[in-house]
């Protein structure tokens, strides 16, 4: 039986392709099979991008690239930006579609948004016609994991965003603590609290790593501390 999750995060830059890869590599450990997927990344570096490649190389399955990321954009903007600069329009049932055979090839598929939660995907300037990332997650329905970049701003970003996740009607089945700043002042205080605020297990606390390993860091994560994870 397959399921999977779609992990987002309270802002961009917070690791959300190192969680994403960090569970890849925990839910492998546990002998399931496991595949990622990237709807849409902007920003190529090195002539690749970066983010697409780390979960290709933490996924246990292997399929067609345009399945695992159906949407690429050069520039590192805003996708929606990029899309009209293209004029390449981001269609969220090309991604359902693309999402539902990864869901069908593994046990495991982690889907990894674009930026924070609600950034825009549409070209449109018309109300009826706009759609973000949020609308992204309620058309595939899977569970959503919480990245918590852990930095001073982190509690009001983790709070709001948990509160849009809940507003969509989405299960947020966990989130995890990134430690992305080292000299952040009281970290252990805004862990307590926001394990306190947030109505959801928290999956790990990822340590500080000047370069991230992913692998490694699987290490610290908890699948067993909901119900809709595997054990």
């Amino acid at each position: 039986m397959s399921t999977g999750f779609f992990v987002t995060g309270t802002d961009t830059g917070v690791g959300k392709t190192t969680v994403s890869c960090a569970l890849l590599h925990a839910f492998s450990a546990k002998g399931y099979t496991t595949i990622g997927m990237k709807p849409v990344v902007s920003g190529r570096e090195d002539g690749v991008w970066q983010d697409v490649e780390h979960l290709k190389a933490a996924s246990s399955v292997r399929l067609a690239h345009e399945l695992i990321n159906p949407y690429a954009f050069v520039e590192p903007i805003a996708p929606h930006i990029a899309a009209q600069q293209t004029d390449i329009p981001i269609d969220l049932e090309k991604i359902r579609q693309s999402c539902e055979k990864l869901l069908a090839a593994a046990d495991v598929t982690i889907v990894e948004g674009v930026g924070g939660f609600m950034v825009p995907l549409s070209l449109s300037d018309l109300p009826g016609e706009r759609y973000d990332t949020c609308d992204l997650a309620k058309v595939l329905g899977l569970p959503v994991i919480l990245v918590v970049g852990m930095r001073l701003g982190c509690l009001n970003h983790a709070l709001l965003t948990a509160c849009a996740i809940k507003s969509a009607g989405l299960k947020l089945a966990g989130w995890v603590a990134n430690r992305i700043d080292p000299d952040m002042l009281q970290p252990e205080a805004n862990l307590q609290t926001l394990s306190a605020w947030l109505d959801c297990p928290l999956l790990g606390v990822l340590p500080y790593q000047t370069h991230p390993d992913a692998q490694q860091l699987a290490q610290y994560l908890d699948l067993s501390r909901n119900g809709l994870f595997f054990t």
